[in-house]
């Protein structure tokens, strides 16, 4: 069976407001660590009022301090925002404080709208364009010092200088960071859960043109999907239907707390807005953990991913963590973690 992981937004609901929410992906954390879920990562979103968390640095500092086995890193630290130099330096300061458990997952994207990207990048150096490949390149430099022969930052040293690097891993939704990834040879994460680009297509590309490097010796591709499991298919029938109600909304650019299960039952929708809560329901695996490994096997025997990352964004987070459980039991994690 193919290893899991935990893709987390720190999801804010009509019910939870955003400080829970932060307790709330700390308190998941633990539960999926016990769980035997190898890696737990924490996305970049800015003035949304969905996501509570736009620094995933605080929060991997804070997740992995109370969690024991589970590598915890971002998914993803999104680069355009940051100086690569602050990038590495806090990314050292994690692996240093807990090493062998940190992941650097780098994101070219935003990660919120345009007046918001702005004013993040508004004290930044004035540069137009995508420039994601000139950062990494120079977030990279931060750890092999292989600046030019009378560069200035020669002269500057990313601390704590005695620790590397995370491992580095490219996240994408397209053929572009599947290809950049296996160019420089790095790890690769593909987020089926909003991509329109075919999930097989990005990881088998990946694979198949992988360089061995510095960074990677042989290519690792995850996949991450979003999914809901309950007991029953009826029951996660109803927990997702506020990930369909918000979906919907997010097409429409409304990009609000999560909906009750209760007002997404009740919401008066239209044959149109069912069809596309049908055509979005391609990205997303919903029923009992039969159901849902039954709808997964096709994509995980063509995509051959090393391993699967689940986002899960119901109402209740109770119903979350059980989720997570049920899923750790039908890819038999309890029993590696016995083992």
């Amino acid at each position: 069976m193919v290893p899991l992981s935990v893709l987390d937004l720190s999801v804010v609901t009509t019910g939870t407001k955003p400080a829970a929410a932060l307790r709330n992906s700390i308190d998941l954390a633990r539960h999926v660590d016990g769980l035997g879920y190898v890696r737990y990562w924490l996305a970049e979103h800015h003035n949304l009022a969905s996501v509570a968390s736009p620094a995933p640095d605080l929060m991997i500092g804070q997740i992995a301090a109370v969690t024991k086995n589970i590598r915890v890193g971002s998914g993803g630290v999104m680069l355009p925002n940051h100086a690569p130099l602050m990038v590495a330096e806090r990314f050292k300061m994690l692996e240093a404080l807990f090493p062998g458990r940190i992941d650097l997952g780098l994101g070219r994207a935003p990660g919120t709208d345009g007046a918001t990207a702005y004013a993040l990048r508004s004290r930044l150096d004035a540069r137009e364009g995508d420039d994601f490949l000139e950062r990494l390149h120079e977030l990279t430099l931060w750890e092999t010092r292989d600046f030019p022969p009378g560069h200035p930052y020669n002269n500057v040293v990313a601390m704590p200088d005695d620790t590397p690097l995370p491992p580095i891993w490219l996240l994408g939704s397209s053929d572009y960071s599947s290809e950049l990834a296996a160019q420089v040879g790095m790890g690769f994460a593909f987020a089926h859960h909003f991509a329109s680009y075919d999930a097989v297509d990005a990881l088998t590309n990946y694979r198949r043109r992988f360089k061995p490097s510095g960074w990677r010796s042989a290519p690792h591709a995850i996949l991450a999907i979003a999914a809901v499991a309950a007991e029953t298919d009826a029951e996660a029938e109803k927990l997702a239907s506020s990930m369909d109600l918000n979906r919907l909304r997010r097409d429409r650019g409304q990009y609000l707390p999560l909906p009750s299960v209760e007002e997404a039952l009740a919401y008066p929708y239209t044959d149109a807005e069912r069809a596309s809560i049908a055509r979005n329901r391609s990205r997303l695996f919903v029923g009992s953990p039969a159901t849902v490994m039954q709808k997964l096997e096709p994509m995980i025997a063509a995509s051959e991913p090393n391993e699967l990352m689940i986002i899960t964004a119901v109402y209740d987070h109770g119903a979350r963590k059980k989720s997570y459980s049920l899923l750790a039991d039908a890819f038999g994690l309890g029993k590696r973690v016995a083992a």
